[in-house]
């Protein structure tokens, strides 16, 4: 076989990181509402944890499936701050509905 001179392979389209940092942001959103309606309030911030712990994890596969190096950090960054913010706001307003006399 000759050498027809220096061939690159076409880079193929990445795939769109910003989904899988709002899929994330997604599960974090169905845990905090299954745990705010289906746990008991006095064990509700323990599961909160446990929840958020899982996401974390979650972040990490997710962002590894993607593939790519570049922005790694920032992408397990923004998706776990965003799961932390989304669920301490579900949970404020558990902790709220909570304190209003049934």
């Amino acid at each position: 076989m000759r050498n027809n001179g220096v061939m690159s392979e076409p880079a193929l389209a990445p795939r769109n990181a910003l989904i899988g940092v709002v899929g994330v942001w997604i599960a974090a959103f169905l845990a905090a509402v299954a745990i705010g309606i289906f746990v008991s309030e006095e064990w509700r911030v323990s599961w909160m944890l446990v929840a958020f712990g899982g996401i974390v994890l979650l972040s990490f596969a997710v962002q590894l499936w993607y593939g790519r190096t570049q922005g790694f950090i920032f992408r397990v960054a923004g998706s776990v701050t965003g799961a932390l913010i989304l669920m301490g706001l579900i949970s404020v307003g558990f902790g709220l509905a909570a304190l209003i006399p049934a």
